[in-house]
């Protein structure tokens, strides 16, 4: 696999791949609501990629019944003390090329022929309301305690720590006076719906170059459309 690296992040790498339907292990701790988005985009036609696997962090959530009832395999490793090196072991053995975080709850450790092919995508416009413990609901009563104005969600390359990696692509809502946190909530999930399915094509476009902390998103190549 051919990269360019950066000199700004170390071992970040910008990563280029063949041409054939991009092969994705889906990260689940949850529900699975964004796995069945990505299921639904793929089914579409909207992103040229297969989910070979799933990993669960443990036994007994729905996301592993969404992926059953869809054909994935799914393989559960939970928390441990090699979580990292399990995590990738797996996922070398799905031959998967991109590692998609959703809903994913522990940090990794990401062996660095890995960096640039893990994404993330977090509820609030990062910098704001990131970081170890905030997830969920959490994420939205800290919006909502704060005072924001707007939110939003932030696709972006995962490194070893919570939330900090490169940003992808980010999408703004707005915080209404009379919003809860599952109003709130929604309104992000709605966006992010949107931006993650997107934020995965471009990367199986070949279209993210890894700039220090900046991704430059390029061009699209009319021959690559379909």
């Amino acid at each position: 696999m051919g990269s360019k690296t950066n000199d700004r992040i170390p071992g970040f790498q910008t990563p280029t791949r063949m041409a054939d339907p991009t092969r994705l292990v889906v990260l689940i701790s949850g529900t699975g609501t964004t796995l069945h988005n990505l299921i639904q985009c793929i089914a579409r036609g909207e992103l040229p990629a297969r989910i070979v696997g799933v990993i669960a962090s443990r036994s007994g959530i729905g996301g592993i019944a969404r992926a059953e009832e869809a054909g994935i395999p799914v393989a559960i490793v939970p928390p441990g003390q090699k979580l990292s090196e399990q995590i990738f072991a797996t996922v070398e053995r799905f031959q998967g090329e991109l590692v998609v975080l959703a809903g994913w709850l522990h940090l990794l450790t990401i062996p660095e022929p890995w960096l640039g092919r893990v994404v993330n995508i977090h509820p609030s416009l990062l910098p704001a309301f990131g970081g170890r413990g905030m997830y969920g609901l959490r994420v939205h009563q800290a919006v909502l305690h704060y005072g924001a104005k707007v939110s939003g969600c932030t696709v972006h390359f995962a490194d070893n720590q919570y939330d900090s990696g490169p940003i992808i692509l980010q999408a703004v809502v707005p915080v209404e006076d009379d919003d809860t946190p599952e109003s709130l909530a929604a309104r992000v999930f709605a966006q992010e719906c949107e931006i993650y399915p997107r934020a995965i094509r471009l990367w199986c476009e070949n279209r993210l170059r890894i700039e220090g902390r900046r991704v430059r998103i390029l061009p699209a190549n009319p021959s690559a459309q379909g």
